[in-house]
Order: structure tokens, then C-alpha cells, then sequence
């Protein structure tokens, strides 16, 4: 026994060291980092598990979970979100792009662990037979996409696993209720010959995730109300779907009628509600599991009236110290994060996406000076740096884990308001060079699917 726990502890302090190194080798490597906390994706997942499994109505099962990990797991890293996700009870992943759906299988992930979905095809581009071999689902919203997948899978000899897209009010893809009868008719005789199964019956929400509005809470309830219709159809030809998946992260959160067999929550996986008028993170139990950090570039005293950036949009009111940041929007800084002053800008005062920067009297929120450049942006110290212990090399957050700007703990959604935007375009366009670093992979993975990531990238 004390021989196992020795070599435990030597395992222990062996890996320590490895994700030591690797930190020190990532902030060598470039002056800004992407920080994934395994733990806080896989406990975000178990929540949205356990809050589907509250409120079942008498007979009713819980429905699945579906970790959405499109657009590169949202910005977090498609494979290591989607095996957090697993790790945290999802039983399927889904995918915008094809291409991904098949990394995730290409990655060790297969179907006796779960079903993956992919849904932005194209009849003429799509490599249809790719995905059925894979054992991937497809959706399927056109007839020419329909044609497509049954080709495929005719060619094939294997039956394609396709989940029906009825457009039900968002106007994006699939059947609309006029051209349902064709379609049906297509599914009918593809169906009969054995080259599709239908599984699923799937839609979009529009804005679900306003439920302090009630002309959208209405709109919500109509398209509800087509998609049951839909369903209506699709039984009455034979058709019955297996599983409906409708709710999104915000239906998935206050939506319990409409969890149906299945539930595709996005954004909740990654610690963030849809949207502020639904409450904050904490109303619902996540935690956000990026961090976005980097490392001061020069620090240097300037005088009072000094223009910063292009455009001189931002003049010092006072003698002060400045520090560079250095990433910009080719990093996925957002331009419009930038920060103006009513003497620089003439009369124009906006401030720009804040910054947690550690001094001796504590942290400070500073806020973007100026506009944001392609490589780099500009911070007013507000003060003298060496008073406050500011240093080039030193590491800043930009956003993270946190309560807000208010609590020194800026998040996305701070840096949302402060571009215009969303939380998911903040995660989601930070640029390729920014390095993912990934925390806690021991104490949520299983050996097999740490062998499945970069050990490099790990900390």
C-alpha cells in the first residue's frame, strides 16, 4: 500500500511539474492566452442534466442532453469541450459543420459512446457518405439535401440516420409548413426503401431567451405551437419521430414543457445565459470556463493631453502611465470595444471593454484607451506605474470567471456591453494564434481521453 501511494505522489508531482512547464512554455510563446477550466464545463453539464431530470410529469423520462460544441466548442476547443461534456453526462454532441462532426469521431469518439449530429449541409458540397459511414445523424431541412443523404446511403448499402428541420417561425433552415407535403412524401418512399431512418424532428428558437418580453414569450408559444404540428404531420404519414429536440440553452432553462427527448443547450455548457434579461450565470448555477489573460507589453509615463491610439480618440486627462496590451483584433478583440473620452472624441464618451490588472493597492478594472489596433491596445494606468507596482510582463485579465466589473471580475458579457454585441461573439472570435490552455483535465478525464488532447496544452 504505501509503495501505491508513493508512486501516486510521484505521479502527482511528475505532472505538477509537466503543467508548470507548459504554462511557462505557453507565455513564451505568445503574450495572450486562452485558459478552458475542464471542471467548470463538466459541472455546468451536470447541472443541465440534473435541472432536465426536475419537473417531469407523471411517466415522463428525463430527456438527453446534447452538448453543443460548434464553432470550435464555442471558442473553448472542440474536442476537449466535447469530452468534458461527456464527462459531465451529455450523451450526444452537436455540430454545425460536418467537418467537426467528424474530427469528433476521427478523435476516438464513437457511437457506442454517443451520437453526434451535424446540421449545415449542402446537397452538392457535403460529403454525405463520409458522415453515414462515420455513424453521424444529419439533418436534413431541403429537398436537395434529402436527395443527397439517400443517395449516399443507397450507394452505401447503410441507412442514414437524418433528424427533419421544420422552419416553425425563424426563417432559417428547413421545411416550412408549405412545402412539408412534398417532403413528407420524400421521407415516405426513402424510408420504405431502407437508405433513411428518421430519428429526430428538430427546430430553432428565436428568441426564447426573452422572457421579459411578452410579444417574444408569444412568439415562443406559436412556434411551439407549429412544432407540435409539424409532429401532427409527420405521425399521420408514418413518420413519428423518435426523438424532438426543440429547447435550446434558454428553453432548457425555463422551458420545461418543450424539453421534449432531447435538449441542445449551447451557451449553458460554457457557463453564460443567453441572455442578461434572463439573470446572470449565477441565477442558474454555471460558472464560466473561459479565461481570457495576457501579458503587458510597454509601460511608460506620458504627460497630460497625450493622444492614444489612431485617431487621437482618447487624450490623457492627466499625467498618467500607459501599458500596453497585446492583443487586438486580429486576436478577436473586438474594434468596437474601444474606449473614447469626451476630449479626445469631441463630446464623445464611451468606455471601453475592461481589464483586471493586479496593483499594490489591489485590483483595478481599467478599461480599453483609445481604439483597439490590430496586435495590441492601450490601457490608461489611471496612475504612475511604478507607484502602482504595474510592470511590463505582468499578467492581466480581460475576462473570466466572475461577478462582474463592479466586483474587480470582468466576464464576456462586461466586454459584450462594452463592444454591442453578445457573449458568444466575444468567445467565439478569439483568433486561432491566441493559445488554448486546459485546467483540471486530471480530476475530469479518464486517461484515454487525456491521451486524446495535446499534452502540451494542458496546465
Amino acid at each position: 500500500m504505501s509503495t501505491d501511494l508513493s508512486n501516486a505522489a510521484s505521479n502527482s508531482a511528475s505532472n505538477a511539474a509537466m503543467l508548470e512547464a507548459n504554462y511557462a512554455r505557453a507565455l513564451s510563446a505568445y503574450p495572450g492566452q486562452v485558459i478552458v477550466d475542464l471542471k467548470a464545463l463538466r459541472d455546468n453539464m451536470r447541472t443541465l442534466v440534473e435541472r432536465v431530470s426536475q419537473d417531469l410529469q407523471p411517466g415522463q423520462n428525463a430527456p438527453e442532453v446534447m452538448g453543443v460544441v460548434k464553432a470550435d466548442g464555442y471558442g473553448h476547443g472542440l474536442i476537449p469541450s466535447a469530452l468534458a461534456a461527456l464527462a459531465g453526462g451529455a450523451t450526444w454532441l452537436g455540430t454545425a459543420q460536418p467537418y467537426e462532426a467528424l474530427r469528433l469521431r476521427a478523435a476516438g469518439i464513437d457511437s457506442s459512446r454517443c451520437r453526434i449530429l451535424t446540421w449545415l449541409t449542402s446537397a452538392p458540397t457535403t460529403r454525405f457518405a463520409d458522415l453515414i459511414t462515420a455513424d453521424i445523424d444529419i439533418s436534413v431541412g431541403s429537398i436537395d439535401s434529402l436527395d443527397a443523404v439517400a443517395l449516399a446511403a443507397r450507394n452505401l448499402a447503410k441507412p442514414a440516420r437524418v433528424h427533419v428541420k421544420v422552419d416553425t417561425g425563424f426563417g432559417r433552415n428547413g421545411f416550412t409548413p408549405e412545402g412539408f407535403s412534398a417532403a413528407l412524401e420524400k421521407l415516405k418512399q426513402y424510408a420504405s426503401e431502407g437508405v433513411i431512418e428518421v430519428i429526430g424532428q428538430w427546430s430553432h428558437l428565436a428568441v426564447a431567451d426573452s422572457p421579459d418580453v411578452p410579444e417574444f414569450v408569444d412568439a415562443t408559444d406559436r412556434q411551439i405551437k407549429q412544432f407540435h404540428e409539424f409532429t401532427k404531420r409527420m405521425s399521420e404519414a408514418g413518420l413519428a419521430p423518435k426523438i424532438r429536440h426543440l429547447a435550446n440553452t434558454a428553453a432548457t432553462l425555463n422551458r420545461p414543457e418543450i424539453r421534449f427527448e432531447l435538449v441542445r443547450p449551447g451557451i449553458g455548457l460554457y457557463g453564460y445565459e443567453p441572455d442578461p434579461a434572463m439573470g446572470d450565470s449565477q441565477t442558474y448555477g454555471l460558472q464560466p470556463a473561459m479565461t481570457l489573460q495576457a501579458q503587458l507589453g510597454t509601460v511608460k509615463a506620458v504627460e497630460e493631453g497625450h493622444g492614444i491610439s489612431y485617431g487621437r480618440t482618447y487624450l490623457t486627462p492627466n499625467n498618467t502611465s500607459t501599458a500596453i496590451v497585446p492583443l487586438g483584433y486580429a486576436d478577436g478583440i473586438l474594434r468596437s470595444a474601444s474606449g473614447f473620452d469626451m476630449q479626445g472624441a469631441r463630446h464623445v464618451d464611451k468606455q471601453g471593454g475592461p481589464v483586471r490588472v493586479e496593483t499594490n493597492e489591489g485590483a483595478r478594472i481599467l478599461n480599453v484607451s483609445g481604439r483597439v489596433c490590430m496586435d495590441q491596445f492601450i490601457v490608461d494606468l489611471k496612475g504612475d506605474a511604478a507607484e502602482l507596482c504595474v510592470r511590463e510582463g505582468d499578467t492581466v485579465t480581460l475576462f473570466g470567471p466572475g461577478r462582474g466589473v463592479e466586483f474587480a471580475e470582468p466576464t464576456a458579457d462586461d466586454w459584450a456591453e462594452a463592444a454591442g454585441t453578445i457573449s458568444y461573439e466575444i468567445m467565439t472570435g478569439i483568433g486561432p494564434r491566441v493559445p488554448r490552455l486546459y485546467r483540471n483535465a486530471y480530476e475530469v478525464l479518464s486517461s484515454s481521453d487525456i491521451a486524446k488532447l495535446d499534452a502540451k496544452s494542458l496546465i
